[in-house]
């Protein structure tokens, strides 16, 4: 890899998302490490999380049961939390931020497995963040049998991990959605290959990105 130039100031906001058992966790740090060759300054967050008062509301979203349009307001409440305290400060400092989720993980989660109305989410999120949108989103998509297998080794399994087949599907089929109606942010990774072939993807993917955004 040629590396031209020095980019400090890179205030772009990339998000990781997929159904769980997907992989996508495995390899963030991974794309952390090829942005920072860049002298790229990176910080790493999640969803739901990244703040104080987002983990304690990830600690009740992923383990307790409740309404799923209350489940959907918790999540925003704590997305607002961490865009106004972790998300845009960083962007304002021209710091590239990394999120393993964000709002696509609303309408396929929320919307496709709980299947609250995609309207009611679209006011949410224009409510919340109507100027904040990922730049880059990688999309981890796989066979619904490759990662439940992959889940079935995990000991313990949160309340979303821990749901059935159909649930995933309606999950997945979502993303998909959403990764057709926007085109220009989200790059499908096939994520039933090796752990090399995964990070030739990526490699590929932020590259290119990185080559938009006069980074050489």
């Amino acid at each position: 890899m040629k590396i031209k130039y020095n980019y400090q100031f890179f205030s772009k906001f990339i998000t990781f998302e997929g159904i769980d058992g997907s992989g996508k966790s495995t390899h963030i740090k991974y794309v952390i490490e090829l942005l920072k060759k860049f002298n790229i300054n990176v910080i790493f967050t999640r969803e739901p999380g990244g703040t104080p008062l987002g983990e304690v509301l990830r600690n009740l979203l992923l383990n307790k049961l409740m309404h799923p349009e209350t489940e959907t307001l918790l999540m925003f409440a704590a997305r607002r939390e961490h865009i106004s305290r972790v998300i845009k400060p960083a962007l304002k400092k021209g710091i590239c931020v990394i999120s393993d989720r964000f709002t696509d993980s609303s309408f396929a989660y929320q919307g496709g497995g709980r299947r609250i109305l995609r309207n009611k989410i679209k006011i949410l999120e224009k409510w919340v963040h109507p100027n904040i949108k990922p730049d880059l989103t990688l999309l981890f998509d796989l066979p619904l049998e490759v990662a439940k297998n992959r889940l079935n080794i995990i000991k313990s399994l949160d309340k979303f991990e821990s749901k059935k087949n159909d649930f995933f599907h309606s999950v997945r089929m979502e993303y998909l959605r959403l990764a057709k109606k926007f085109p220009m942010r989200f790059r499908i990774i096939n994520s039933n290959e090796s752990i090399i072939n995964i990070e030739n993807q990526l490699q590929k993917f932020l590259l290119y990105f990185l080559r938009e955004n006069n980074i050489q």
